[in-house]
C-alpha cells in the first residue's frame, strides 16, 4: 500500500467508529422516548447472536471421525447452563471456549 491508502485507510476506520459510537446519541437524544422496536432488538439480537455463533461453530464438525464432536457437544452444555445460571453472555463464552480448548488440547 501507497502512504496515500495507509492514510486513506486510517481515516475511513477513524470515520466509522467514531459515526458508530456517536449515531445512538444523534438518532435517540436524551429526552426522548427510544422507539419499541429499538428496545426488541435490544432484547432480540443477544440470543439471536449467541445462535448464530453455536450454528458457526458446528458447521465443520463431522461426527464419523476424530473425537466425534464431544468437545463441541460438552462446550454447548457449559455455554448453555452458565448462561442459565447468571444470564450473561460474555461468562458463558469465554468459559465455555476455556472448556472446549482443554478437551481439545489436552483431553482428545
Amino acid at each position: 500500500m501507497t502512504t496515500p491508502q495507509i492514510l486513506a485507510t486510517i481515516f475511513a476506520a477513524g470515520a466509522a467508529t467514531v459515526l458508530t459510537r456517536a449515531l445512538p446519541f444523534l438518532v435517540f437524544p436524551d429526552g426522548r422516548e427510544t422507539p419499541r422496536y429499538v428496545r426488541y432488538l435490544g432484547h432480540a439480537l443477544p440470543g439471536a447472536i449467541f445462535g448464530l455463533l453455536v450454528v458457526y461453530c458446528l458447521k465443520d464438525v463431522n461426527l464419523l471421525s476424530g473425537s466425534r464432536g464431544i468437545p463441541e457437544a460438552v462446550g454447548i452444555v457449559v455455554a448453555a447452563v452458565l448462561y442459565k445460571r447468571w444470564h450473561n453472555m460474555l461468562i458463558s463464552i469465554f468459559a465455555s471456549t476455556a472448556v472446549y480448548m482443554v478437551l481439545v488440547n489436552l483431553v482428545f
